[in-house]
């Protein structure tokens, strides 16, 4: 006789179907609906006549790319076209109760930007500058990265870090006073590492010890820091721009070899230190927080900081960390604006930066590479204006200003999809 014990199947209906529910979201579609339908009006009420042409290659590259012209009508006809295909595609993918994958949707953003890019250069005397644009996307992506890492690893731990904007001005700010005054853009960088700490410091010391709503605390932090570098800026920098507001800028390193590869090689090997950090950063970032034990025990306090707590780790050593390790981050993309950009501070130069990259950290689902992607979504966005001005494009300037910050609304409310953010961000943790 067999001491196996019987095997029990549940062969039920009911347990049949709920085996095989499959949660579908009208998101895709419907925001592929509404871009398809903008781009439609966009060449039926504003049609344009002549050519468009792509230049993809700089002079010292290795090899000379020629530049492409091509009828900019029948391009956006043919992208148009491509749309409505896509669009009904992913409304039968709906009705069939599966979902959109995410391929579709980036074969779709390429091919609205084909036919808005081939429309608003037609007729220019001036090639479109692919290059330049890709090179602008990675460079404005660089704060917006930075301050989306900070984020993740913030709200990995459970701490909600709505004041990135703060720690990127703040940053900033003291860059631009350190680095002018030692005439040291290093002296600069380390100052502005411990700006950011700092301002994460008085964020952990109300959230984490006081345990003051941290939404509150953020955007508190957000005005104080506005508020006291415009009255500094005023006050201070403006008498005395030569001795405090002058700094001296990282050079541009060009990179041997890789540096001549066409259109990659311009926008990512001839760029500053900060910029190679960044590169450094995400996959530094990503494996401290999934191959380490500091990042196990970080998640570990995110999403259950109880269970955490009774296996001995101290829950609120480990948030401060993470806050402080968060806020230096969040420094480099501080620095970048008065050590890269320009060489001087300007009042709220970061333009609400902090805001786009918690967008990134909510689009990206609280994973540092996927952040790092929405970075460099809304990095492009932003680039777009400048190279569409280059082309003589239509487009009114003032709606192309707006364009990052309609990107993110669309990002984060239309194309996120499912996500969960950690547990415990945003609760405040009271030892039992």
């Amino acid at each position: 006789m067999s001491a196996t014990a019987p095997v029990v199947r549940d062969e039920s209906p009911v347990s049949e179907s709920l085996r095989h529910v499959t949660v579908t979201s009208k998101k895709f579609p419907t925001v592929f609906t509404f871009m398809t339908v903008v781009l439609g009006l966009i060449m039926l009420l504003a049609p344009r006549e002549g050519e468009t042409k792509f230049r993809f290659a700089a002079d010292t590259d290795f090899f000379a790319i020629p530049s492409v012209a091509v009828p900019a009508m029948p391009l956006a006809w043919v992208c148009l076209a491509i749309l409505v295909v896509l669009t009904v595609l992913s409304w039968v993918l709906f009705l069939q109760e599966r979902r959109t994958p995410w391929a579709l949707g980036v074969l779709f953003g390429l091919a609205f930007l084909a036919g808005f890019l081939g429309w608003g250069g037609a007729g220019s005397v001036s090639d479109f500058p692919v290059v330049r644009l890709v090179s602008s996307s990675v460079l404005l992506a660089v704060p917006i990265l930075f301050g989306a890492l900070g984020g993740a690893i913030g709200e990995r731990a459970g701490v909600i870090n709505i004041a990135i904007e703060g720690q990127l001005l703040g940053s900033a700010f003291v860059a631009a006073v350190v680095g002018s005054i030692t005439k040291n853009p290093w002296a600069g960088l380390l100052a502005a590492l411990l700006a950011g700490a700092l301002v994460a410091l008085v964020l952990g010391i109300f959230t984490i010890t006081y345990r003051v709503n941290q939404v509150i605390v953020g955007v508190v932090l957000n005005v104080l820091v506005l508020g006291l570098t415009t009255f500094l800026f005023t006050q201070v920098l403006v008498p005395n721009t030569s001795q405090l507001n002058q700094t001296v800028r990282f050079p541009a390193i060009r990179i041997p070899v890789l540096s001549e590869i066409p259109i990659i090689g311009p926008a990512l090997f001839r760029q500053s230190i900060i910029v190679y950090l960044m590169y450094l950063a995400v996959p530094l970032v990503w494996f401290a927080l999934y191959r380490t034990r500091w990042g196990l025990r970080l998640r570990a306090v995110g999403e259950h900081p109880l269970a955490a707590d009774t296996v001995g780790i101290k829950v609120e050593r480990v948030r401060y960390r993470a806050v402080l390790v968060a806020g230096a981050i969040v420094g480099f993309g501080g620095a970048y604006y008065t050590l890269v950009a320009v060489s001087q501070f300007n009042r709220n130069m970061t333009a609400g930066a902090g805001f786009i990259a918690l967008a990134a950290v909510i689009f990206g689902k609280w994973d540092p590479v996927r952040a790092a992607m929405a970075a460099l979504l809304f990095g492009f966005a932003s680039a777009l204006e400048g190279a569409m001005s280059v082309v003589g494009s239509p487009v009114p300037s003032q709606f192309m200003l707006m364009l990052p910050y309609v990107v993110t609304l669309f990002a984060v409310a239309g194309l996120v999809g499912r996500s969960r953010a950690p547990a415990a961000s945003g609760v405040a943790y009271v030892k039992e």
